[in-house]
């Protein structure tokens, strides 16, 4: 947990060469240092060019010197920055001179954790900070800033007060036991608890597609050996990532790229034919294959245009967990059909092309973010982390425990209960309800300076 009674400060631009290089100070003594190392009263809000001198009065730097007065700053605290030239030299020199004046260096996410704990952010936002920053789509980035402005924490919040209004009901009845048939008969209840598990239904869906705007698709191909595997990859990457020969068991280790399909970053990973074979070197490949498979947002089963069932049935036994999967008929560039779409006994699409034309490449990519983004748009898509599911699917869990208790009969102290635990596992989400050493994890994977 942050210091807030120290001064903190760190460099805040990437190592390096640059244009600009920034150093950021906040906490109550930053006034003072900018003072002392510009020679002048830092006003609010009014950019300043001035030399930034050492202890000796030698000049270190020339540059824009910025006051952001508490509490109307990024941290709620009095900020500093110091916008001077992006050598790396000089920024340490002038850096190790503010700290020498009695700032400390900066933690890794810190400033933006005084921010949460000044009010500034709330967690949802703080995470989306660092979102932004890692975008790897601009579908994520526009999702980043959304959060950022609190789209996600608004949602959250307006479920956390119904949840809050139906307990203050439920609890109050409890203080009136002679009237709980009527409060067990009384349909409002539940349907004000069903609204709320629909409100958590619907937030998941928009979460989930969040997460993979976020960290992208994981697609990982595998098929029997010489039935142009790697072909796809490269047709897909665009560049010839793997070799492609026809021997058989040329590709033993994982080769991945990652590639955008319509802004969506998709990690794609071709593997080791799978066959039986003695060879340890080629067993060793075909386990990681099935490892890495088994992992999968999404499975790509290649064979050939008219390859038979029998070796489908056999790929899909060696998968022990259950996967989305699209099957490739490639090569339909050898039997001159035409690209389409077709769908087996078991609803699994089987999507014709040929890997070394591109024909039907496009059919593809459309169903691969088709299979695994369902449900929702961009523009509904919530950019979510492991944690924020997990906090949902156990809000979840507990109204559905919630509304079973009050359909059998039960006492309305389990609605209540689940109730309270619902919240719980919410006000997580947006840091009402959180332990100090999860708020260390967040803001360890921030950069130093952010």
């Amino acid at each position: 947990m942050a210091d807030k009674t120290t001064t903190i400060c760190a460099i805040a631009t990437p190592p390096g060469r640059g244009g600009i290089g920034i150093i950021r100070i906040s906490g109550p003594e930053a006034r003072r240092i900018a003072k002392e190392i510009s020679g002048r009263d830092p006003v609010p809000r009014q950019a300043v060019y001035c030399s930034f001198k050492d202890q000796d009065n030698n000049i270190i730097d020339n540059g824009i010197l910025l006051f952001f007065n508490t509490p109307a700053s990024y941290t709620g605290e009095d900020v500093i920055e110091l916008q001077g030239h992006g050598g790396q030299v000089v920024l340490n020199m002038l850096r190790n001179h503010v700290i020498s004046l009695g700032a400390v260096h900066a933690r890794p996410g810190e400033f933006t954790e005084r921010a949460f704990l000044n009010h500034k952010l709330d967690l949802v936002q703080a995470e989306a900070v660092v979102d932004l920053i890692d975008s790897v789509s601009e579908q994520a980035a526009r999702c980043a800033n959304r959060s950022l402005l609190g789209e996600f924490s608004a949602r959250i919040a307006d479920l956390l007060g119904a949840l809050i209004d139906l307990r203050v009901y439920v609890e109050g009845a409890l203080d009136f036991p002679e009237d709980e048939l009527d409060f067990i008969e009384d349909n409002d209840v539940r349907v004000r608890a069903g609204a709320c598990l629909q409100t958590v239904d619907n937030i998941l869906i928009r979460a989930r597609h969040g997460k993979i705007l976020n960290e992208g698709v994981q697609a990982v191909i595998i098929g029997r050996p010489n039935v142009g595997k790697s072909s796809l990859l490269n047709r897909l990457s665009g560049t010839d990532r793997a070799i492609v020969t026809e021997i058989p068991g040329t590709t033993r280790d994982i080769i991945e790229d990652r590639i955008l399909i319509k802004g969506i970053s998709v990690t794609v990973a071709d593997t080791a034919g799978i066959r039986e074979t003695e060879d340890r070197i080629e067993i060793e490949g075909i386990n990681r294959a099935i490892a890495e498979a088994e992992n999968a947002d999404i499975v790509l089963i290649v064979m050939e245009y008219d390859g038979d069932a029998r070796d489908l049935a056999y790929l899909m036994l060696k998968l022990k967990r259950s996967v989305k999967i699209l099957v490739i008929k490639n090569k339909i560039d050898l039997s001159h059909d035409m690209p389409k779409i077709t769908t087996d006994a078991n609803g699994i699409p089987h999507i014709h092309l040929s890997a070394k034309t591109g024909a039907g490449l496009d059919m593809l990519e459309d169903l691969i973010l088709k299979s695994v983004i369902q449900e929702s748009s961009e523009e509904n898509a919530i950019l979510a982390r492991e944690r924020h599911l997990t906090a949902l699917h156990q809000a979840q869990q507990h109204l559905r425990s919630g509304i079973a208790a009050l359909d059998q009969g039960r006492s309305p102290e389990l609605l209540a209960a689940e109730l309270q635990q619902a919240q719980n596992s919410l006000a997580q989400i947006t840091g009402e309800f959180v332990a100090d050493d999860l708020l260390g994890e967040i803001f360890s994977r921030f950069c130093i300076g952010k």
